[in-house]
């Protein structure tokens, strides 16, 4: 029997890096919402009093990028006197935004490899590998250690807006270490809370008394309502349970740490329990295949999952820049497929568009924000772009694809 450890982590959306993504899909929300075929590559850097957007953009719509920006930190919580050194109405807002390379353009706008079908004309934006996983540990078909540090992080965030843990402050991560035997989860071994509190709580500011309290607090008000509906949940006697490890967080946020756009790739994935191909999603628009291909990606491998062809599968796609067609398509089973990884390949190459092009027109991924109210990249740059239940995410919707997929798979076993 084997027998191991393994760990995921996530952030809340007062992280530094976590406000830039934020902001970064922001920008591209409102862009997109005005006009779909806004091409964008927006980076964020946050610092202690400072707000800077660069990249490039060409669009034709017209937004105040100032309040847009502004908008955003305050909906996190870096407002007033609890902002530490970061207030969304008090922080100087940069923006240094270019127009696209045309020599980008020009390759997306016109595919090298077209045939006079329209979803041919639209070409990589850049080449890349993309990866997409799913498994079947949880209802929603994602490894449990990054399910399981998303839904603290967002019950964090949760107990903190809604006031009944009025101490807390924006910043915090959280992590979580499952135990594994013969590769199926049994136990929860260790949880760990790191979160920005305020330097007293009601009149106690002595570091003992502080972690002690946060972390009863916060075993009862966050780790139990979050797990409460699982059937592997963490134990009091069993579990280790550790809260701010180096005694205090008080100093957080960008007053604590610079933040970056796109440098919290493995919590907006899959913490790591699959491979990843490097490129970030936030601020990118859908002709990026960083983000519309990873998206497909997950899409594959969750349908292959749904379809009960394999209880766990990774997707690798690779594109070249101006070309609409993938490079590469590869899946792998790790061993739990009913068909071998070449014919679950031939599959998805059979019942799957992959063009970029297709991409945003399967998922409908230029008009979303502007269906969405104005807002739906932002909402996904948090507690991560996969198995998000309390999102309507189109790249998570497998049912009909993958009755598609059971009724394929039968024909090529009968085939064969």
């Amino acid at each position: 029997m084997s027998r191991y450890v393994f760990t995921s982590e996530s952030v809340t959306e007062g992280h530094p890096d976590k406000i830039c993504d934020q902001v970064s899909d922001a920008v591209l929300d409102a862009l997109l919402a005005e006009d779909p075929a806004s091409r964008v590559a927006c980076e964020t850097v946050v610092n202690t009093g400072l707000c800077l957007i660069t990249g490039e953009v060409t669009t034709t719509a017209r937004v105040d990028f100032n309040t847009l920006v502004r908008s955003v930190i305050e909906q996190i919580g870096y407002t007033g006197a609890r902002a530490g050194g970061f207030d969304a109405h008090g922080c100087a807002v940069l923006v240094a935004l270019d127009q696209q390379s045309p020599d980008i353009a020009q390759g997306v706008d016109e595919a090298d490899d077209h045939d006079g079908d329209p979803l041919d004309k639209v070409g990589a934006g850049d080449q890349g590998i993309m990866f997409g996983f799913a498994c079947d540990e949880t209802p929603e078909l994602m490894p449990l250690p990054i399910s399981l540090a998303h839904r603290l992080a967002r019950r964090l965030a949760e107990v903190r807006h809604d006031g009944t843990l009025g101490y807390l402050l924006p910043d915090g991560k959280t992590q979580v270490s499952v135990v594994y035997e013969d590769n199926r989860p049994v136990a929860i071994d260790t949880i760990l809370i790191s979160t920005q509190h305020t330097a007293e709580i009601d009149g106690v500011s002595e570091e003992k008394a502080l972690r002690e309290r946060i972390a009863a607090d916060l075993w009862a008000h966050v780790v139990l309502p979050a797990t409460a509906d699982l059937s592997l949940r963490p134990s009091a006697d069993t579990t280790r349970f550790l809260v701010n490890p180096t005694g205090k967080f008080v100093v957080g946020g960008p007053q604590g740490d610079a933040g970056l756009t796109g440098r919290k790739i493995i919590v907006d994935t899959y913490g790591g329990y699959a491979r990843h191909g490097g490129g970030a999603f936030s601020g990118k628009d859908p002709t990026k295949v960083d983000r519309s291909a990873a998206y497909a990606a997950r899409y594959v491998a969750k349908a292959l999952v749904a379809a009960g062809l394999a209880r766990k599968a990774e997707v690798q796609l690779s594109y070249a820049i101006g070309v609409a067609k993938p490079v590469s398509v590869l899946v792998e089973s790790f061993g739990t497929g009913t068909l071998s990884d070449a014919e679950l390949t031939t599959l998805v190459q059979r019942h799957f568009d992959l063009r970029p092009g297709a991409i945003i027109e399967t998922f409908g991924l230029r008009e979303l924000p502007q269906q969405r109210g104005g807002r739906f990249y932002q909402d996904v740059a948090a507690y991560g772009h996969f198995g998000r239940s309390d999102l309507r995410l189109p790249w998570e919707d497998v049912q009909s694809i993958a009755a598609v997929l059971r009724d394929a798979s039968r024909s090529l076993a009968a085939a064969a």
